[in-house]
């Protein structure tokens, strides 16, 4: 198919390099590696949905980097005069709530809670997950059994049941709430990590590696744990969306972010209240985890499409 109408053909060196990297020889490993990222970023591109709720993520953190500057007002003044204003009044599209706060502010801030609960889960339970995958396929035996029996018991009790027992015990707060639902969100990823780990453990490489002198330790850490990370991303994407309904429950119950923070699911909270005089006080905050929430789902069928060796033609 001719590129007559892609910029690339422009430019000489933007050709010249696109080229590169489509090249079925690589010459080095490095060049094998970006030749293999781009064409997954071409095969992510053609998907549309997935560039959706990627540019929505985009978006998000954009909102969140530059709330200051884009929130137009401060989102705990309180303005009792201005309680409960609806839709595209002027100064506040979005309304107002009980206290008269700008409920367009209260979002854009709230979407810095948003990422830091989404970020400390993704780093903290994927990383439990992986290693206690790993070594239980790895090592098998009794290690195997007592950690697998450990993660069953995990995943016997639904998700929020089991932040909601974390966090009365811990305490209410945000910080605390991270913790609660990445105590409950590792076993997935430990059962990823596991069943990869028994494929690759008794292939032929892995045979050689071990003839070559190298430990345990190596072997997981070196040669293992870099052929989980693509299922894992896979699955860590979408699992976003739970983790966030899951911070956000919280935070509706009181668990979660104190008052005033401007969490999400706090203002579904503090809403309910108003939902049949004054709607767009819960739906408004509701309609962003909503849309965050697809956006995550989104990206994450796009990168199974695209990691995921498993996946048909």
């Amino acid at each position: 198919m001719s590129d007559t109408h892609s910029p690339d053909t422009q430019n000489p060196e933007a050709q010249s390099l696109r080229a590169w990297l489509l090249t079925e020889t690589p010459t080095s490993r490095r060049h094998a590696k970006l030749s293999a990222l781009y064409h997954g970023w071409l095969s992510f591109r053609a998907n549309t949905m997935a560039m959706i709720g990627l540019g929505i993520l985009v978006a998000l953190l954009f909102v969140a980097l530059f709330a200051p500057l884009l929130a137009p007002h401060d989102p705990f003044e309180q303005n009792l005069g201005s309680r409960l204003l609806p839709l595209w009044t002027e100064g506040h599209v979005f309304g107002t709530d009980s206290l008269g706060r700008d409920i367009l502010s209260r979002l854009i801030y709230g979407s810095r809670i948003t990422l830091y609960i989404v970020a400390l889960v993704a780093l903290i339970a994927p990383l439990v997950g992986l290693l206690v995958g790993t070594v239980s396929g790895y090592v098998g035996g009794w290690v195997d059994t007592v950690l697998m029996r450990i993660t069953d018991i995990f995943l016997a009790f639904p998700r929020l049941v089991l932040a909601l027992a974390f966090v009365a015990a811990l305490g209410a707060g945000i910080e605390n709430a991270v913790i609660a639902i990445s105590l409950t969100a590792w076993p997935p990823y430990a059962r990823v990590a596991r069943a990869e780990t028994l494929t690759i453990r008794s292939s032929d490489y892995i045979s050689a590696i071990k003839l070559q002198g190298a430990g345990a330790f190596r072997i997981i850490t070196k040669h293992i744990w870099p052929l989980c990370i693509s299922s894992l991303i896979v699955r860590v994407t979408l699992d976003m969306a739970g983790i966030i309904l899951a911070a956000a429950g919280l935070g509706f119950l009181g668990l979660g972010a104190q008052p005033p923070s401007p969490e999400w699911g706090a203002m579904i909270s503090e809403g309910r209240r108003f939902i049949l005089d004054h709607w767009w006080v819960a739906t408004v905050p509701g309609l962003a985890i909503f849309t965050v929430s697809l956006a995550f789902n989104l990206l994450g069928d796009g990168l199974r499409d695209v990691l995921d060796p498993k996946a048909g033609d």
